[in-house]
């Protein structure tokens, strides 16, 4: 008999388009520490994985990659479920800089919710090397939650966002 996992002290939802980056994200945040489970009565697999920061454990839960939360799929409404069901403390949007516009339609969506967000802008590296620049700043500003550029396979922004996410999340589980 294995013994209880530790109750997590915040939980994080992962969420974006299929492809932009989050499983290497949640890779890099959780170290490659990992547990695969099925959502009761659906067929897709939600990965959930601990990262301890300062002293704070943190359950990041990798939601199926989906284009809206609309529940016309079982990723959507899985996705949407979790995220309204009062369990996230916040939330790491996950945005492909390379195919921007794509992935702002759920992006809104999330953000609509109102849960505590950071999004974290992948492939910065790519779209750099295809001549695309997306200013972070402009974007958080006109979106209004932090963003945080990141390669996570190079390991680039993942303390960055750490560092943006925690406080934001611990501030809105205590408030």
């Amino acid at each position: 008999m294995s013994a209880p996992e530790p109750t997590p002290d915040l939980l994080v939802g992962l969420v974006g388009n299929p492809n932009t980056g989050k499983s290497s994200i949640f890779n890099a945040l959780t170290g490659f520490h990992q547990h695969v489970a099925n959502w009761p009565g659906k067929t897709v697999e939600v990965a959930h994985g601990d990262v301890d920061v300062a002293g704070v454990r943190v359950r990041l839960v990798d939601l199926p990659g989906t284009y809206s939360l609309d529940g016309s799929s079982p990723e959507e409404e899985i996705t949407r479920n979790y995220l309204v069901s009062g369990e996230p403390d916040a939330v790491v949007i996950v945005v492909d800089a390379t195919n921007l516009e794509r992935n702002l339609y759920v992006t809104v969506q999330v953000l609509e919710i109102g849960l505590p967000a950071v999004i974290a802008l992948t492939m910065v590296d790519v779209a750099t090397s295809r001549g695309l620049e997306v200013d972070a700043e402009v974007l958080a500003d006109r979106l209004g939650v932090p963003v945080v550029p990141t390669a996570a396979r190079h390991r680039k922004g993942i303390g960055e966002l750490l560092d943006v996410l925690i406080p934001l999340a611990l501030t809105d589980s205590v408030t």
